[in-house]
C-alpha cells in the first residue's frame, strides 16, 4: 500500500488547489458585495488549508460548519431549530441537505456502517477529493446567499 496521501502534496498542486478555492472565493460580479459571518469566515480559512494538503474529509466537515456558522449568524440570526430544519427555513436545496448528512455520519460514528474506512481512505481518494470539492463550492454559494450592493 503506498501512503501518498499522507505526503506533503507538491508546490504546484498545493498553488492549483489554493488558486482553485480563491476563484470561488471570488463572489461573480452581479452580486456586488457580501456579507460574511465572522466564524464563517475563520473556519474558512481552514477549509482553504485542509483542500489544499488534501485533507478530504476534514473539508467536508470543516466546510458544514462554515456554511452553519454563516446561516446561523448572518442569513437567520436568532434562528433555534437544528441544522436541517435552518437550511429549509433559508430555502436552500437538496445538495445542502446532503452534505450535511455526510457530515453528521463523518462525525457521529456508527461503528455498524462507518461513513468511511481506511480501505476509502486509501483506495478512493478521486471521490472523496470530489466530494470536498462540492462541499467548497457550497460553502462559497453560502456566503453569496445575501448580497448587498
Amino acid at each position: 500500500m503506498s501512503m501518498h496521501h499522507l505526503e506533503y502534496p507538491s508546490r504546484q498542486l498545493w498553488d492549483e488547489r489554493r488558486r482553485w478555492v480563491e476563484e470561488l472565493a471570488e463572489p461573480p460580479a452581479a452580486l456586488g458585495g457580501y456579507s460574511i459571518s465572522e466564524q464563517a469566515a475563520a473556519l474558512s480559512a481552514d477549509v482553504q488549508a485542509a483542500f489544499c494538503a488534501g485533507a478530504w474529509l476534514a473539508v467536508v466537515v470543516l466546510a458544514a460548519a462554515a456554511i452553519d456558522a454563516q446561516l446561523r449568524e448572518d442569513a437567520a440570526p436568532g434562528f433555534t431549530g437544528n441544522a436541517k430544519e435552518l437550511m429549509t427555513a433559508v430555502g436552500l436545496d437538496a445538495r445542502f441537505q446532503e452534505l450535511r448528512k455526510r457530515r453528521n455520519a463523518l462525525v457521529h460514528v456508527s461503528p455498524d456502517e462507518p461513513a468511511v474506512t481506511v480501505d476509502i481512505q486509501w483506495n478512493d481518494r478521486r471521490s472523496l477529493e470530489k466530494e470536498a470539492q462540492d462541499a467548497v463550492q457550497l460553502m462559497f454559494e453560502t456566503f453569496y446567499l445575501n448580497p448587498w450592493v
